[in-house]
Parts: structure tokens; C-alpha cells; sequence
């Protein structure tokens, strides 16, 4: 079984770029493989959603996480509050990774040591991600950074990437 890291946007998606995701993540599921995400708003809310509409007891996706799912979810209500997000997306974000946790607590990998989320520890998550994959499918809209961090993070590691590109205003 290969573990397949799924990784892009969480600001800007479109239509496209939506039923791409549920395209691949419904394939992978399907073929027999896993996926490996990183529990954030965007690409991988909804490669989860899709993950769990066709694997209803979460066995076949990890979400790695850059703290314990309590300040994880601090984190994204604090975010509603600077307006950075919507607090409908927080909370539809904090059911969705508890329903997973609650399905199959092994689908949930928690960083213990972390006590804050920010761009570090992000990027600590991104390393665990593709150390666990063995490829990696990105969804990379208007040339995001992060996106990219993964995409390089997989291309020094040498595992295989495919790459879907949007432009979105």
C-alpha cells in the first residue's frame, strides 16, 4: 500500500481545483493506497471529506498535526477571531478532525512537544508529511509558497510528485 501525501492550498481554491482533489484522493482510496495530509482548511479539508466518503472508518488517512488537536483548534478559533478565517471554517475545521480522531485515533498524529502553531511548526508538519508519503499529489494555487515547500521537500526526499497548477484571482 503506498502513502500518498496530498498537499496544497488552504486560502484560495476554485471549482477546478476542488473536483481535482476529490478525483485523485477518491483514486488513491480506491486503488487500495492511503493518503497523508496535514488536517488544514482548503486542500486537505477536502481530501479529507473525500477520504471519508469513500473509507468511512478513517483506516486509510493519516493527518499529521503541528500541536495536540486542543491548541490546534485554539489556534484556528484565535484566527476566527482576527478575522483571518471564518469561524464557520474553525469550526467545520475542529468536527471534522475530532470526528477523525473519534473514528480511528491512529489517523490522527498529534505533535506533543509544540505549544504554539506558526509558521515553524507548519513547516515541521510539512517534514513529517513527506517523510511518511511515498509520493506526493500538490494542488498549487498562484504559485504558493507553501505548496512549494512541500513540492521541495518531496523532490530532495526523490519520491514522485504531480503537480496541479490554478491561477486564481
Amino acid at each position: 500500500m503506498k502513502k500518498v501525501a496530498v498537499a496544497g492550498t488552504w486560502r484560495t481554491l476554485n471549482q477546478q481545483m476542488e473536483e481535482d482533489v476529490k478525483k485523485e484522493v477518491k483514486y488513491i482510496i480506491e486503488s487500495g493506497n492511503s493518503i497523508v495530509t496535514g488536517g488544514a482548511l482548503g486542500v486537505d479539508y477536502i481530501a479529507t471529506e473525500e477520504t471519508l466518503s469513500v473509507n468511512s472508518d478513517a483506516s486509510k488517512i493519516k493527518i499529521f498535526l503541528p500541536a495536540t488537536l486542543e491548541i490546534y483548534a485554539r489556534h484556528y478559533l484565535k484566527r476566527a477571531e482576527e478575522g483571518v478565517i471564518t469561524r464557520e471554517q474553525a469550526q467545520l475545521l475542529i468536527s471534522q478532525l475530532t470526528k477523525i480522531r473519534n473514528l480511528n485515533i491512529n489517523s490522527i498524529v498529534e505533535n506533543l512537544t509544540n505549544e504554539v502553531v506558526d509558521h515553524t511548526t507548519y513547516r515541521e508538519r510539512i517534514n513529517d508529511i513527506i517523510n511518511d508519503s511515498d509520493e506526493l499529489i500538490a494542488f498549487q494555487a498562484n504559485e504558493s509558497n507553501g505548496t512549494q515547500y512541500t513540492i521541495d521537500k518531496a523532490n530532495q526526499k526523490g519520491i514522485p510528485v504531480k503537480v496541479y497548477k490554478y491561477s486564481i484571482n
